[in-house]
């Protein structure tokens, strides 16, 4: 189990074009950022240049694009830009922004992904925080649309959509694997119908949009004067009313472009999460409007469960059992207290140990409440962070690791005879001088029972 660091991008870069709502010259810059920053909007063009954080919570429209708000300061038509940093695997940037949306480009998210390839990427020290998804989530509105969630062991999502049209009805599109983002999600279109087209315009919409940056959709017949106000508007020659079709400059790239449209836009919108996800997403009349519905209840399942255990599955070999484990440490009964290793990476390692009524602390803690003592949690979780350090250093069993401090212990619930303890102990940094700092965990099924941060030195045996 390599531990996935968080990343940014290597250098800042900058694309120009029109808002497709305000119709204005735009700037959007995309920056390098701290660890755990997260995705933050900068309107620079406000006085103060406010920063929104990009999380559900601070969306206050989905009519035609998802807005984010912090007081005064709006900005809009994010969802391409977001879907772009969040499927490409970006974790932290600061997107300064010159007017109240971000361009429409051409109305993909072409190329955000290519000029993130240009300046690249880079590996930040943090470890990446996924959210793994362990039963099934749901959420369904009142027009039909539902968003499901079940437990996979990637990010991946199938969207199906019914346009209430006999030109396009139903079609569905699946993104299986992230990597396939930059050429199957990617350049797909943003779209509009012509239905709807004119109320946009009267809601003081669409501004900016042509044909170069959308498909227009004329599937139900109108009137020839309505359509020839339209053509005159895309700048396009008039067409027969009768004619049914596309309206456009360019041909369709596939002919489910629409639906993979609507699963670029999910991933935006699930970009708000504030966590990358490992998980399956099955999406049904999607559109910004359920899709951030269920980003803000991801985010409330995230607040209740926000250390998690890890998957431990005891069909599968461990990395090292009590024979590996007694090599390694100079512990032996009734003192070694990990049983055995089922995951270790070069910052991180899990573990497991079996809590048995033959325990032999049980005979006076107490004979009859039995209670694992918190001294010797904090040992076992320990001991399985030894294991990690000893594992970086040549001839690991001529060495042992001693406790230099303890900080932030904190016992939750009980441990009784019968539990399966489940350690996660994490470096905090890089092991200096035989010094290594470490933070523990200690999970009974979903639950956190006790957690401690460490220091500990390594030292040779005589």
């Amino acid at each position: 189990m390599e531990t996935v660091k968080q990343k940014t991008l290597k250098g800042s870069f900058s694309l120009f074009g029109k808002g497709l709502h305000t119709g204005l010259s735009l700037t959007v810059t995309f920056n390098p950022a701290p660890e755990n920053t997260g995705y933050k909007i900068q309107r620079i063009d406000l006085d103060g240049q406010p920063i929104i954080d990009a999380v559900a919570e601070n969306v206050v429209d989905t009519q035609r694009g998802t807005v984010l708000a912090k007081g005064e300061a709006r900005v809009s038509t994010i969802e391409h830009g977001m879907s772009a940093l969040y499927a490409m695997g970006i974790d932290n940037c600061l997107i300064q922004i010159n007017g109240p949306e971000f361009p429409i480009l051409d109305g993909s998210a072409t190329m955000y992904v290519d000029k993130i390839n240009e300046v690249g990427i880079v590996d930040q020290n943090a470890p990446k925080d996924y959210y793994i998804i362990r039963k099934k989530i749901e959420i369904k509105d009142e027009n039909g649309s539902v968003i499901t969630i079940l437990p996979d062991e990637q990010f991946s999502i199938t969207a199906m959509c019914n346009f209430d049209s006999k030109f396009i009805s139903s079609q569905f599109a699946t993104l299986d694997d992230i990597n396939t983002y930059a050429t199957e999600i990617a350049p797909a279109r943003t779209f509009v119908f012509v239905r709807d087209i004119m109320p946009l315009l009267q809601a003081n919409l669409i501004k900016g949009g042509d044909l170069d940056n959308a498909i227009v959709i004329y599937e139900q017949q109108v009137s020839q004067e309505k359509l020839d106000q339209l053509a005159d508007l895309l700048k396009v020659p008039r067409m027969d009313a009768n004619n049914i079709g596309y309206i456009q400059h360019k041909p369709l790239q596939w002919d489910n472009e629409c639906t993979r449209h609507k699963l670029l836009d999910i991933i935006g919108d699930m970009a708000l999460i504030g966590k990358p996800i490992k998980g399956r997403i099955i999406a049904t009349r999607p559109g910004h409007t359920v899709n951030n519905k269920f980003a803000r209840l991801m985010r409330k399942e995230i607040r209740k469960h926000e250390i998690q255990a890890p998957m431990y599955d005891p069909n599968e070999e461990p990395l090292m059992d009590n024979i590996r484990i007694r090599e390694l440490l100079p512990h032996r009964y009734p003192m070694q207290l990990v049983d055995k290793v089922i995951a270790m990476g070069s910052t991180s390692i899990i573990g497991i140990k079996n809590v048995t009524s033959n325990e032999p602390f049980f005979q006076g803690h107490f004979p009859q409440e039995p209670v694992m003592p918190g001294v010797l949690q904090v040992e076992a979780m320990a001991q399985c962070g030894g294991l990690l350090v000893l594992s970086q250093v040549e001839e690991p069993e001529r060495w042992s690791t001693y406790f230099l401090k303890i900080d932030d212990v904190k016992f939750r619930q009980k441990v009784v005879p019968g539990d399966t303890l489940m350690f996660r102990v994490e470096l905090l940094g890089p092991v200096r001088h035989g010094i290594s700092s470490m933070k523990g965990y200690m999970f009974v099924g979903e639950r956190v029972v006790a957690e401690a941060t460490f220091t500990a030195q390594i030292v040779k045996n005589k």
